[in-house]
């Protein structure tokens, strides 16, 4: 493959961005999980906003840093945290569309607000499928390996048409995330008072998060039972709770089996949300 038809150029990798789509549905019986995007809503508006269909691979990137030649002229889009953007010398807004004309570089700043941000490409990037996804599975190896520098990614042509609006303005959150949960699969193996912590005391983020899960820090929640679970099936939003008491929010690349209890699984709506929050954040939980 020569530069021209791959499109891109990786000229600075950042830290841990990778390729994702929404990922791989229906294989849990076989043992392998959904993956895709962390922020599911932020790469279908990039998407959208390119004329691509919204399941079209595009890049995640935490924390920004990432530096791209472009070796064709194309039209993209950004979406999720709000992170500063230069074509060469010329800043670019997030969530309208733009044109990186060919010989041109693009470079991502560190995110102001949020965490990962979202580059969707008009045609979507054509790597290799795996399993019908070309979404990067950290966990289970599979898909696309991280980007690294030099590595060329090739562009597709999925783009279907052009969007009616060419500017997605951005809703502000007011105060600190806020998070919807189900109570249960296995609320029953703690304390009335480990449910009240739960739902009355913040969480904070801890450094100690990627996109299989999030750890938090704040009140322990006290066990009504002893033992252990047998393995069970885990799905996205499971508040998964080891012997520290201190739960763990299960993102993307979460197990599709686990061990310790879930006190409750935090709702689909709210998960895109979640994988916006960085080390330090503060959170909440409240029961449906």
């Amino acid at each position: 493959m020569n530069e021209v038809a791959a499109g891109l150029l990786v000229v600075r990798a950042g830290y841990g961005a990778t390729v994702q789509d929404l990922g791989r549905p229906g294989l849990a019986a076989l043992g392998v999980g959904r993956s895709g995007a962390a922020d599911r809503g932020a790469l279908r508006l990039a998407n959208r906003l390119v004329g691509n269909p919204e399941d079209v691979a595009g890049l995640e990137m935490p924390l920004g840093g990432v530096e791209l030649d472009f070796h064709r002229t194309i039209t993209c889009a950004l979406a999720g945290a709000d992170c500063p953007v230069r074509v060469d010398e010329r800043p670019v807004a997030g969530r309208t569309p733009f044109t990186v004309p060919a010989g041109a570089r693009l470079r991502l700043g560190t995110p102001t607000r949020g965490l990962r941000v979202y580059l969707a490409v008009r045609g979507g990037l054509d790597v290799p499928a795996v399993l019908g996804s070309r979404a990067t599975d950290t966990l289970a190896g599979l898909g696309p390996e991280r980007l690294t520098v030099g590595r060329l990614l090739p562009v597709g042509t999925a783009a279907t048409g052009w969007p009616a609006a060419e500017h997605a303005p951005r809703r502000e959150p007011a105060g600190p995330l806020v998070l919807h949960v189900v109570p249960g699969p296995r609320d029953d193996w703690f304390t009335a008072a480990a449910l009240r912590t739960l739902y009355g005391e913040p969480y904070t983020v801890t450094g100690d998060s990627d996109r299989v899960g999030m750890r938090l820090d704040g009140p322990a929640l006290e066990r009504a039972r002893s033992g252990e679970l047998p393995s069970e099936g885990m799905v996205g939003g499971a508040l998964q709770v080891p012997p520290s008491g201190r739960p763990i929010l299960f993102l993307a690349d979460h197990p599709v089996t686990g061990g310790y209890p879930v006190v409750a699984v935090v709702r689909r709506a709210d998960l895109d949300a979640a994988a916006q929050a960085r080390p330090g954040d503060t959170l909440r939980f409240r029961p449906l």
